[in-house]
């Protein structure tokens, strides 16, 4: 299934966002432009597709769900430095092309040092959080304590392991569902996501941290669309 309701209002997809009824708005966690060029400053190439990826994927999310409100979680650039000028371009690209289609909001990520400087010919102010149909929503690298609460930050995956060794390696959505906590997985094709385990040392989002996110619901995001996954503690029994 590509889409799939959590609670009243609120949908998961496989597109890698999150709808809220609200307009609609659209949420996206964790673009990381200008990943490839940071990595070539430590010697290390790709080819350069991470903006164009996302350029054509944020293309049909516009299409397919024609949001009135569109709203980055934080991370929209990769380098914690001054962007130089290839960043800011892929930034202002970005950014433009939603907010030709729809108010654009920008959440501050712990990466973002500077994006306040790269959109201000856009007409847009970055901020710390948004407030919409009840949900408190921010980056997640710092929690606000405000409940319940949309999140990025943390890159959730899962590996769920194969009967001969191997395995699979999914990125998910995360709900834990009694602390009021929603986790998204990172938009940028090039994040390789972090492995959830039974053990808060492997958690990065204090949000996340402190919920019992052993008991998280967890969804599975894949080229065939969603997959329940059930529970975190549920996955330790799973073998492929």
């Amino acid at each position: 299934m590509r889409q799939r309701e959590i609670l009243p209002g609120v949908r998961i997809t496989s597109d890698r966002c999150l709808i809220l009824d609200d307009g609609p708005t659209v949420v996206l966690g964790d673009l990381h432009l200008g990943y490839e060029r940071a990595l070539e400053q430590e010697g290390m190439y790709l080819p350069r597709t991470n903006t164009q990826s996302i350029r054509d994927s944020l293309n049909d999310i516009l299409c397919r769900y024609e949001p009135e409100r569109v709203v980055l979680l934080g991370d929209v650039k990769h380098d914690f430095k001054r962007a130089g000028f290839e960043e800011k371009n892929e930034v202002r690209r970005i950014v433009g092309l939603l907010s030709e289609a729809a108010e654009t909001v920008v959440i501050r990520g712990n990466h973002d040092n500077y994006i306040q400087n790269i959109i201000n010919d856009l007409g847009i102010l970055a901020v710390d959080h948004v407030d919409i149909m009840g949900y408190r929503l921010e980056h997640g690298h710092v929690d606000s304590g405000v409940r319940p609460v949309i999140i990025g930050h943390e890159h959730p995956s899962v590996r769920i392991p194969g009967s001969v060794g191997g395995g699979m390696k999914i990125q998910c959505f995360v709900h834990a569902r009694r602390e009021g906590v929603i986790v998204l997985p990172p938009f940028s094709p090039y994040s390789s996501g972090n492995d959830l385990v039974l053990d808060e040392k492997c958690v990065m989002a204090p949000a996340l941290k402190a919920s019992d996110f052993a008991s998280a619901e967890i969804y599975g995001v894949t080229d065939m669309g969603l997959l329940d996954l059930g529970t975190l503690r549920d996955l330790s029994d799973v073998v492929l």
